[in-house]
């Protein structure tokens, strides 16, 4: 007789995966979410958006690319959904949005409930992190088309901002100064890459490299920094024009994003030294520096650009954050384009 267990579909694994995942969800609860018994759907009361003038609604969804393999082989699954908060919900910062919620989908070839619970944890403190609330998610059995220890996931996120407020291009002038926020590694973007070079370099992920104070598994699988709130303090607190969100295209392809067609960002590679473990992809992969900018962000996972009397409260503001930040470079005369001096 046939039977969905049998095509591999383990339906009360999935419902213990509910179960374990709970607790870790609840930690990133707003006031603002509404209980919806059935589970069909997540909640979430929009009437505090009546204080608004004129409430815009940002969305964003992405993935982690890649990086899960990295997990996947490792076996360190409480990271990574931190990694997916970082490329959903610091994209709505950018526009000066407050991340409101989010959903998560996992697709995975078996539902192991504790490996499934790790990884719905990572989303629920990512979200903590970013302020947000996880309103809920999916988690798919595909047996046949995934392996057993194979998964991916992706998510989707919603914010809200007043549309006097909104951050962009077109607030950048002139004289404007680029602000660098430390990144916590190579974060989300890459990582197709990375696994070439290991590969090629015959790296082990448990390999003690002598550039890195960890093994080589521990630093590439380091969760991607979240900005939400800090970004959001920054824009409270001082005059910012706009943000920048450094992922795939590296520090140049993501900052000319944020600046109108009239003005270059003229940065100086030598405001910062990228961490360790750039050297360790570049030597070991002999990969060209026009290729490391392309692809990395070397250091930067986000920039602020903000006008010159802004520097000082700005820096002090996110030191006293805890962030490490540092004038990149300045706002000039061009034709929209981020360049190194």
């Amino acid at each position: 007789m046939s039977t969905y267990e049998a095509a591999g579909v383990d339906i009360a694994a999935g419902e213990r995966a509910v179960e374990l995942m709970k607790s870790k969800v609840a930690r990133s609860r707003r006031p603002e979410v509404v209980d919806d018994a059935s589970g069909f759907a997540g909640l979430f009361d929009a009437s505090f958006l009546l204080r608004y003038e004129r409430p815009i609604l940002a969305t964003s969804t992405d993935g982690v690319g890649t990086k899960v393999m990295l997990a996947q082989q490792y076996g360190k699954h409480d990271t990574i959904g931190i990694d997916l908060v970082g490329m959903v919900l610091d994209d709505l910062v950018v526009v000066g949005a407050e991340p409101l919620f989010m959903t998560d989908y996992i697709a995975c070839g078996k539902v192991v409930p504790e490996r499934i619970a790790e990884i719905v944890g990572g989303v629920a403190e990512g979200c903590r992190l970013a302020g947000a609330a996880l309103v809920g998610g999916e988690t798919a059995e595909h047996p046949g088309a995934m392996g057993a220890d194979e998964y991916d996931l992706a998510g989707a996120g919603t914010g809200v901002v007043e549309a006097s407020r909104m951050l962009g291009p077109d607030r950048v002038r002139e004289g404007d100064v680029v602000l660098a926020m430390a990144s916590s590694g190579v974060h989300s973007n890459g990582y197709s890459l990375v696994r070439h070079v290991i590969k090629q370099a015959g790296l082990s992920l448990d390999a003690e490299v002598p550039e890195l104070a960890r093994p080589l598994g521990e630093e590439l699988l380091e969760p991607t920094r979240i900005y939400s709130l800090d970004c959001l303090e920054l824009a409270k607190s001082v005059e910012v024009h706009a943000f920048s969100h450094i992922t795939g295209g590296g520090l140049c392809g993501n900052l000319a994003r944020s600046l109108p067609s009239t003005l270059d960002a003229v940065l100086d590679r030598g405001s910062w030294t990228p961490p360790a473990i750039f050297d360790v992809l570049a030597g070991h992969g002999e990969i060209a520096q026009e290729s490391m900018d392309r692809t990395f962000n070397l250091g930067v996972g986000m920039a602020a650009i903000v006008p010159a009397e802004a520097v000082d409260p700005a820096l002090r503001l996110l030191s006293e954050r805890g962030l490490p930040a540092w004038v990149l470079g300045d706002v000039v005369a061009g034709s929209g384009n981020a360049v190194y001096r």
